[in-house]
């Protein structure tokens, strides 16, 4: 698969779109374990090591670790029990908000050899909020006419938690004219309406002091209350009405502060100031705060910015109330659209800053990639330069690791510069640089070597013993202690009895003291060393009648200098050459 796409990309890359790609031992399937939130650290989630099949300390021999999607790390891992243990208390409003099931993800990697197994930990919800109204009073004017069973919407309670811990019933305080009920919306929520159980007198009684009750259906349970206060009005017999109940509209996330978004309109049957409409965002809270209504046009404009990724769909609640105090109600679903806004996110979950050399297929970094648009805005290309040799490979998801292409020497190059580049596929494209330096550190991988291949001494007659005759010189291409060279003489191979000690190694000079004569210079700087030797052989020969000394096979005979290499005795020749070959 990777060479097909460095033939069509003309670059190492891994494209992610929906397909989940796996590699090497990487497991297919998921563990999943589920606990309640609000659990306190050091809860005991499950034990990985029996769950997964592994033997004991296989976990801790084979370097496993917990990596969790996002920059915090949750869970804690004991390699040498294998129990996965919980890092902090979790709220689960905090991670999840609304969005059910609350799932956390997370990756155990074993290093050796390279084996990962996707979990996913499930947060349960517990009833640790209460019900509670944006708003501590209501205020609703009811003209004196309305009639019994009439209802009145009332503003609902916000409750952070979901499923039947959040808000189930309503109740209001006991009297003589009024009642709640629960109704059932469309989303799941609850809302409650204000019931009129008999006719209002204005004379008798002007208004209405009422306690409203939001209850969860928690055990035990949670509640909230608001104060809904009930003006009674003067006839007005006719309400406003909106031409239609539902306005449909989208908007880019981009546009600017002040755009129109949308235009509603009601009418009111009556005259004068009871026919008069005055438009109201009829539930201002966190979710409606980007908009704004003109209580007299009816045109609704973008105030604070809107943001795709945090809230997609808004249902507007307006409001038209005359001036009697007569409402009526629309809704205005607004679909917030996407635009590539956001550049990839790059978060390195391991980096290792040095490899030694010879180590083929070494995991250098292991990360994850998150872009939090959505369709090709979302969607992300990772790749790093054709000229280092390294390769991206794909894990679960949105994890990567960066290896080694093959055996790295350290001798060529020493450090690599690594930019890895995440790009996602919108329009403009977006991207994302993460750098980072990888050091080659040396292995003891070459042996020493001279600087020629023989040397020629020159050695006068009648010398002093520990004279000094010639250097020799080798090098090492590895560096530090495995750079670090010792010079010592090898014996003969064929040693000449009766040959008198002639020569000796000092650090990295030959001279000649007394002792016995070797012949081989090689390395002998302990175990594991590695060493080059060169071979020389010297004897003496003659007779009584010539008196000639000679040292055997020189390797550069011609290049004596003249006068210094031969004397001449009477009839004695004595020729002196010293040769390592």
């Amino acid at each position: 698969m990777e060479t097909a796409l460095a033939t069509t990309l003309h670059k190492r890359q891994v494209i992610f779109l929906v397909t989940l790609l796996f590699f090497g031992g990487a497991s297919s399937e998921a563990i999943r374990y589920s606990m309640p939130e609000e659990t306190e650290s050091g809860y005991l989630v499950a034990n990985l090591a029996e769950d997964l099949g592994l033997r004991v300390g296989e976990l801790a021999t084979r370097g496993a670790r917990i990596h969790c999607k996002g920059k915090k790390q949750l869970l804690q891992l004991d390699v040498k029990t294998g129990n996965l243990l919980l890092q902090e208390k979790l709220d689960r409003e905090g991670l999840c908000g609304a969005t059910e099931p609350c799932m956390l993800h997370f990756q155990l990697l074993l290093e050796n050899p390279v084996q990962f197994f996707q979990g996913d930990l499930q947060l349960t919800d517990i009833n640790d909020h209460s019900p509670e109204f944006l708003e501590r009073e209501m205020l609703l004017k009811i003209p004196e006419n309305v009639q019994p069973e009439t209802m009145f919407p009332l503003k609902i309670a916000q409750d952070f938690d979901i499923g039947s811990n959040a808000v189930q019933n309503y109740t209001i305080s006991p009297n003589s004219h009024f009642h709640v009920v629960t109704h059932n919306r469309g989303d799941g929520r609850k809302y409650p309406e204000l019931v009129l159980d008999k006719t209002l007198d204005r004379e008798d009684q002007p208004e209405f002091s009422l306690t409203l009750m939001a209850l969860d259906g928690g055990v035990p349970p949670r509640s909230g209350t608001s104060t809904v206060r009930v003006e009674v009005l003067d006839i007005n017999d006719n309400a406003p009405g909106f031409l239609q109940s539902l306005y449909e509209v989208q908007i880019p996330e981009n546009s600017p502060l002040n755009s129109l978004v949308a235009v509603v309109s009601a009418r009111d049957l009556d005259e004068g100031i009871y026919g008069s409409v005055v438009y109201s965002l009829f539930q201002s809270n966190a979710f409606t705060e980007p908009f704004v209504i003109d209580e007299r046009t009816g045109e609704i404009h973008l105030k604070r910015a809107l943001d795709f990724e945090v809230t997609r769909y808004y249902n507007v609640e307006i409001s038209a109330t005359d001036g009697g105090g007569l409402s009526g109600k629309c809704t205005v679903a607004i679909e917030v659209l996407d635009v590539n806004d956001n550049a990839p996110e790059l978060t390195m979950s391991t980096l290792s800053r040095s490899i030694p050399e010879n180590s083929p297929e070494t995991v250098i970094a292991i990360f994850s990639v998150f872009d939090p648009d959505s369709g090709d805005n979302g969607r992300v290309v990772c790749s790093i330069q054709n000229d280092v040799p390294f390769l991206l490979k794909p894990s679960f998801e949105n994890f990567y690791t960066l290896v080694t292409e093959g055996s790295l020497d350290r001798e060529k190059k020493s450090e690599y510069s690594v930019t890895i580049t995440v790009t996602d596929l919108g329009t403009p494209r977006l991207r994302t640089q993460h750098n980072l330096t990888v050091q080659v550190s040396d292995v003891n991988d070459n042996a020493p070597t001279f600087t020629q291949a023989s040397y020629t001494l020159l050695v006068p007659e009648n010398n002093s013993p520990a004279l000094h005759i010639g250097t020799v010189s080798a090098t090492d291409r590895d560096s530090g202690a495995n750079a670090q060279l010792t010079y010592s003489l090898l014996p003969p191979r064929d040693p000449q009895p009766g040959l008198a000690s002639l020569v000796s190694v000092n650090a990295d000079t030959v001279s000649a003291p007394e002792g016995p004569f070797p012949d081989r210079l090689v390395d002998v700087g302990g175990a594991g060393t590695l060493s080059h030797s060169y071979r020389y052989e010297v004897c003496l020969t003659g007779d009584s009648g010539t008196g000639e000394f000679n040292f055997l096979k020189p390797p550069f005979p011609n290049l004596l200098p003249q006068g210094f290499g031969e004397e001449t005795e009477g009839n004695a020749v004595v020729r002196n050459s010293f040769g390592f070959q």
